[in-house]
Parts: structure tokens; sequence; C-alpha cells
């Protein structure tokens, strides 16, 4: 019976995250090291990672074809790092991370918010926060003042706001507003993919999909991307409300729902516009890959493997972006708790290290990096390509297009009137200018072996712009005049010695 080829490539870390995708995934634990393998049918990947020098902050397993065993999740918690699955349609199944004991006190809080008047409280500030975030990316991103203009006016009802449901209100409004200005944002794909393109894929269209009326289950890829970034974040949001000793089910505006972090959620609302300026500037930069998306028989749009890898690889940038509203809210709670003077007051920042910073008497800066896209697409082939550009092969074809074009455009302009006009004018100069030289007593003729051998070699160190200064020419003739493909007429040729210092004419 004959043996089966398994074709194996290695698994490589990006920004600290791997991504575990396809059929037959592993998690284990072999001598010490960390097991990873995933793919499809004969195509693996593998990568044995020691417990020194790693350098694994993320792992994302998506789907749930595999085993993770004990043994590899006690090697991430050994190792501060957090463990992330995600459903196929971008779902967060389970997370864990690095957990530090809880403060009973803190839970308590965290429990009686809504009585202590801590919820209204941090609610007004995280969607205040959202609101701003929405406001710039309508008008920097978006382009769109006049949305932008309405959402301010409906943030600053937030501080006067004093019902959660006067809160969510608000929101919604200004969520109606700002998805609405979203709603024509064209989505490109290469040219020879057009044909392959469901047209309500063309839009970003409505964020509300018909199949849910809600978000979830997007039809397009745009929404997809968004949804499957927004889970990632989510992830990240559990992942730092654990590590703060908060418990991530109890939310402050979310409410109580099963199989649902609350919490999560809400540290999650603020962060929500920097994805949405990330992905508004890539989609509007570059063109999607249709091989990126697949659509289901329900009209479902899925993202592939190779995208939601390059995607997941955002989880550092939107992990330091929810750290200080994890913080801010973990204090919020801290603060409403009634206790002596002798107890800290201040709890500690362990994900941003703020107090460290101050502590020691340096300024407190937010640490951030940009997320990485994925590469670029050829705007023609759909061939990786630098970005809003072209492949080598599509290139010369446009160009090619674009030379015809504007060679046929030049020729009209060329026999208009006015070039006309001025060719003439050009050409009479010259002559007034030849027949001035040869009336004068300059009118003998040097020796054309003289232009050859003395001027024309040296003329390559004088500058194009010089040369067509000198001559009173344009530049492209005198390029050609540099390069020896025409020859100045003989009037020239003794001020073309003297500015090379040759005075032998």
């Amino acid at each position: 019976m004959a043996s089966t080829s398994v074709l194996q490539t290695d698994i490589q870390p990006q920004r600290g995250v791997v991504t575990l995708y396809g059929y037959g995934i592993q998690v284990r634990v072999d001598r010490g090291h960390l097991l990873l393998e995933d793919g499809i049918g004969p195509d693996r990947r593998q990568i044995r990672l020691p417990r020194v020098g790693h350098g694994l902050r993320r792992l994302v397993v998506i789907g749930s074809d595999g085993m993770v065993s004990l043994a590899a999740l006690r090697w991430l918690a050994d190792q501060d790092a957090a463990f992330v699955m995600l459903e196929r349609d971008g779902s967060v199944l389970a997370t864990t991370g690095p957990v530090r004991s809880s403060d009973a006190k803190l839970r308590r809080a965290q429990a009686l918010a809504h009585t202590s008047g801590s919820a209204l409280r941090i609610t007004r500030e995280l969607i205040s926060q959202k609101l701003a975030g929405q406001e710039r990316v309508a008008r920097n991103n978006l382009l769109d003042d006049a949305t932008a203009d309405k959402i301010a006016r409906f943030r600053n009802e937030i501080p006067i706001a004093d019902r959660f449901a006067t809160i969510r209100l608000i929101e919604a409004q200004a969520a109606s507003a700002y998805w609405s200005a979203w709603r024509t944002l064209p989505i490109t794909f290469p040219k020879n993919a057009l044909s392959r393109v469901p047209e309500h894929w063309l839009s970003f269209g409505a964020r509300i999909s018909p199949l849910t009326g809600s978000p979830r289950l997007a039809v397009n890829p745009a929404n997809a991307i968004l949804n499957y970034l927004y889970a990632v974040l989510e992830s990240e949001s559990r992942l730092a409300a654990a590590a703060l000793g908060l418990d991530p089910g109890l939310g402050v505006l979310h409410v109580d729902t099963p199989n649902r972090d609350s919490l999560a959620c809400d540290l999650m609302e603020p962060v929500r516009p920097q994805i949405d300026a990330y992905v508004v500037d890539w989609i509007t930069r570059q063109p999607l890959k249709r091989d990126w998306f697949f659509e289901q028989r329900d009209g479902n749009c899925r993202l592939m493997a190779p995208l939601a890898v390059k995607l997941s690889e955002t989880a550092p940038t939107w992990g330091r972006a929810v750290a200080p509203f994890a913080e801010w809210t973990a204090q919020a709670l801290w603060d409403s708790i009634r206790k002596p003077a002798s107890e800290v007051q201040r709890l500690p920042t362990r994900l941003t290290e703020q107090r460290r910073s101050e502590g020691r008497g340096a300024e407190f800066v937010v640490a951030t990096s940009p997320p990485p896209r994925p590469h670029g697409v050829c705007l023609g082939c759909g061939a990786a390509a630098r970005r809003g550009r072209h492949c080598l092969k599509c290139g010369k074809e446009v160009s090619g297009k674009k030379l015809t074009e504007l060679a046929q455009v030049g020729r009209v302009v060329a026999q208009a009137a006015d070039a006309q006009k001025k060719r003439s004018q050009t050409q009479q100069r010259h002559e007034a200018a030849k027949r001035a030289w040869r009336d004068s007593l300059e009118a003998t003729l040097p020796d054309e072996n003289l232009y050859i051998q003395n001027i024309l070699p040296k003329l390559a160190s004088i500058k194009i712009t010089t040369l067509a200064s000198a001559l009173g020419v344009s530049d492209s003739y005198a390029a050609d005049i540099r390069a020896g493909r025409r020859r100045p007429h003989p009037r020239h040729w003794r001020g073309l010695a003297e500015l090379l210092d040759e005075r032998r004419l």
C-alpha cells in the first residue's frame, strides 16, 4: 500500500501571534516544548516552541476540529501567553490568559455597581469616548463633516443623561447616523475577479444583516471583516478584565445574557472606532482579494483562513488600546467602595504600568503601534503587489495603454492652433538667430571634428537644465544633444566650448 506524502511547513509567529486553522489541529506539550500543528488535507504546518525565547503572546485557534491538552494550557499560563478560540464566523468561543487573584471587595463593587451609581458613571465615560471616536472616523476617514457634527451633538447629551435607557437611545441615534455614512462606501476587487463578485459586495451597505436583523452573519466582505475584528477585540477585552481581577460577565451597560461576557462588551465600545478607522483606511486604499471570502448557501459571507490569520495578528494592537479603559473602569469601581483611610486608594495598573511610569517621574504615554494590514493586491489580476498598485505584469499593460492614450491626446494638442502658432514663433526666432550668425564675423564654420572630439565627450558633465538654458532650447532637446543624438547648430559651438572651458575654436 503506497504511503501518502504530507507537505509540512513551519508556522511562523507574527507580532507575537500564532493562528491555527483547518482540521486536525493539535496543541500539546512534548518534553517541555509546545507543539502546534494545523492544516487542511495533506498541507500541514507545525512549530515546536521552547519555554525560553519563543516570543508567543497570543495563540488563536479558528474552529473546533482538533485537540488542546491540559498540559498545553498550563504551558501557556506559565508563559503569560493567552489562548483564544474563535468560531469560523468570528464569534468568541473561549479565552484564557494571565489571570490575577481577584479582590473580593472589587468583585462586590462590580456586582453592586448599579446600586452605588458607579455603573452610570462608567457607562457615560465609555460611550462618550466611543462617540468621540466615531466623530473622528466620520470627519477624518469618511470625510463627512455633517455626520461628524451630528454625532458631536449626540455626544454632548451624554454627560447630562441620568438613565441607562437614555444613554442607549443616544448611542443608537448616533450609530444610525454613523453607519448611514458608511452605506455607499465603495469596495473594490481586482478586475479579473469582478465576474465572480456579487453586486452587493461592491459597497459597504447596511450594518444590519438581513439574515439576522443584527450585525451577526454579515452578507458582504466589509461587514464580515468588521465582525471578525470585533471578535478579536472582545477576546482582548475579556483578557484585560480578567487580568485586573474583574468578572468579564458582569457588565454595566450591556445587560446580563447567557453565554456573553457583558463587561468585555462594555470595555470594547470605545475601541470599536479604532477598528473602524483601520478598516476604512485599508479598503479605500486597495482592493480586496476575492479568494479571501466565500459565500454560504444562505448568503452569509465568511473569511477564508489566510485573511483570518492576518487579521488575528492585529490582536496586540487592540489589547493595548483597551487596556487604559479597563484600568479606568476597575479604578472607578474601586472608588465606589467605602474604605478606611489606611487602605490603598489606587489600584495597580498591571496592563499599562501607568503607576510605575508616574512613580519614576516620567510622563505616561500609552504604547501604540499601527496594526498590520494584509499584503497589497494588484488592481488587475489580484496577485501580490504594492498597496494600491499593479503587479509588474499588469503594470506594463496599464502603462502601455496610458502611454497610447496620452500619445493620442498629445497629437491632438500638438495640432491645435495655439501649438502651431508657438512652433511658428520658435522657428522664426531660430531662423533670425541663424541669419544674424551668418552675417557676423563669426560665420566661419568651425571644424566639425573639433566638436566631435573636444566638446561632445565632455557634455555629460553638464546638467541638462544648464545646457538647455545656455542654448535656449527645451530640456528634451538638450538631453538629446548631451547624448549625441542631435548636434546643435554651429553658432552654439563656441558657447559650448566656453561652457566647458574649451577655447581652441
